[in-house]
């Protein structure tokens, strides 16, 4: 065999190893999309992503919980009691000094942090324990603020961890005020 019929032969074995290689992914690939496709959210979950809360009859001291993505938030009006003993905590007093705030990044848990407005008034969190995802009592606790009874986490007036076995701060979703009496979560 010459050395030109060697060269064409080996070029015509490369040509068949990437053609077969190429088809190989593009079958994969087709195979695998409508696995990967299937997981995605569904058109009711879509639409439920965001959703705005009318909190124009919360009074000062009271609570509003709301389903939003199949889970509790806790929305929150707080009294100048409640904001100035959320203040008032010294942060290394805390087992979890993360704010878990959604809007923030990763900052520190003091009450501003935590709260949706400046003045501190607006309390808007995820209302799953962080321990074992129980839902906690609101006004209950020794500090005031929320227990789960199952496992006897307490959380402050800020929503953050003060005893228990939850080791995390309740998260405070993406949220915002869209106008002067609604809120918008997502």
């Amino acid at each position: 065999m010459s050395h030109a019929e060697q060269d064409h032969d080996e070029t015509r074995r490369d040509f068949l190893y990437y053609a077969t290689g190429g088809a190989g992914a593009i079958a994969v690939g087709a195979a695998v999309w409508p696995l990967v496709h299937q997981m995605n959210p569904s058109a009711d979950v879509l639409a439920l992503s965001s959703i705005r809360v009318d909190v124009s009859e919360l009074e000062p001291g009271t609570q509003l919980t709301v389903k939003w993505l199949g889970k509790p938030v806790f929305i929150r009006r707080r009294t100048e009691d409640e904001i100035a003993a959320a203040r008032d905590v010294d942060l290394s007093d805390l087992p979890d000094d993360i704010a878990r705030n959604e809007n923030l990044g990763e900052v520190d848990a003091n009450d501003a942090n935590r709260s949706l407005d400046e003045a501190g008034e607006w309390l808007v969190m995820m209302g799953v324990c962080t321990h074992l995802g129980c839902v906690p009592l609101g006004d209950a606790g020794d500090f005031g603020g929320w227990f789960c009874p199952c496992h006897g986490s307490h959380y402050d007036t800020s929503g953050r961890i003060r005893k228990g076995p939850a080791p995390t701060n309740l998260p405070v979703p993406v949220a915002e005020f869209v106008d002067e009496t609604t809120i918008q979560l997502g």
